[in-house]
């Protein structure tokens, strides 16, 4: 058969994926049952190469025209961007992510870790003379009684002023502890493990020293770090718990390459890490503004309270499995669980 009949054959197909585009083009694209979009994207595949065979042949230019717009009106439907959606992107957020979050095994296991590890060291450094030189150092404790050694408010003087400054050196200087949880969880997870011990055990340590120190560093001390603790440790948390779901993937794939196995876990440490971000942001902003600010010290551990109450509401009371979610919510929470079962 000679190509031009074997294209002239074809032209049905091409009429019957024009009339698809039609119809996606109009909006309808979610009401397309899966038996069309499958038959769209078997005709899409066809009429590609009817395309390269008329290039190849040089059939009629009106031809080669008709059948590349085809292709191109096809193409922009099967790969077209998203539209955005208030509605979708909300779900996404307060729904989607936090019921991911909550089923993650490995940010249950951050959490208890890094909690576990920040009370023991708070109630030994707090109870056990010695402990704080120990786990902090004598240098570490010299900076922190210097540092609040005037109140807050007249350290923050020129940080009032310039707040939004003061604001954006947060947001690069924070995130640092949880950077290096991050990394550290490359290292196979057990470098992640480390390093959540280890910052957890400091800060710990550091809250339980200045707790047990008389004068005015420890008021100064609990003025600034009161209010925006709350994000800024569940922060730490969080990227402690995508660094050691990244490095646990390299060692267990469960069937898995190691390339695959990891790029897995990236796609499900993708909404730790965006949370995680998020947090360190609102911690900065606080960190900023409020911190060093001269305000009663009960304003700032309201704002404290009120930033545990959200973080519990966001976690647990909207992270709680509910139904309405659909297959591919459900599967990709269950991945989370168990992140490396098939």
């Amino acid at each position: 058969m000679k190509v031009s009949d074997l294209l002239e054959s074809r032209k049905e197909n091409w009429r019957e994926l024009d009339r698809l585009c039609t119809v996606l083009e109009g909006g309808s694209r979610r009401a397309a049952p899966a038996t069309a979009v499958s038959r769209f994207a078997a005709l899409y595949r066809a009429v590609c190469a009817d395309l390269a065979l008329a290039d190849a042949y040089q059939l009629p230019p009106g031809t080669i025209h008709f059948l590349h717009q085809l292709v191109g009106r096809a193409h922009n439907q099967l790969y077209r961007t998203r539209t955005f959606h208030v509605r979708d992107w909300m779900r996404q957020l307060f729904v989607v992510v936090p019921q991911r979050l909550f089923a993650d095994r490995y940010l249950r296991l951050a959490f208890t870790i890094f909690w576990g590890v920040f009370l023991a060291a708070y109630f030994l450094a707090l109870t056990q003379p010695g402990i704080a030189e120990q786990i902090l150092g004598k240098e570490m404790i010299a900076r922190l009684e210097d540092s609040f050694s005037e109140p807050v408010a007249r350290q923050g003087g020129a940080a009032g002023n310039l707040g939004g400054a003061m604001m954006g050196f947060y947001v690069f200087n924070n995130p640092g502890i949880g950077l290096r949880c991050f990394a550290f969880g490359l290292l196979f997870g057990i470098g992640g493990l480390y390093a959540t011990v280890a910052n957890a055990a400091i800060i710990g340590a550091s809250f339980g020293f200045m707790s047990r120190t008389s004068g005015a560093a420890s008021e100064n001390f609990f003025h600034f770090v009161t209010a925006h603790a709350p994000f800024e440790l569940t922060a730490v948390v969080l990227c402690a718990a995508a660094g050691m779901r990244l490095g646990f993937s390299i060692v267990g794939t469960h069937g898995l390459t190691r390339g695959a196995s990891l790029r897995r876990a990236g796609e499900q440490s993708l909404p730790i890490v965006l949370t995680a971000v998020i947090l360190f942001v609102l911690a900065a902003l606080i960190e900023a503004f409020l911190s060093p600010s001269a305000a009663p010290y009960e304003v700032k551990a309201a704002v404290a309270l009120l930033s545990g109450v959200l973080l519990m509401f966001y976690f647990v009371f909207l992270g709680y499995p509910r139904e309405g979610m659909t297959n591919d919510e459900i599967r990709m929470t269950k991945e989370c669980r168990s992140p490396n079962d098939e």
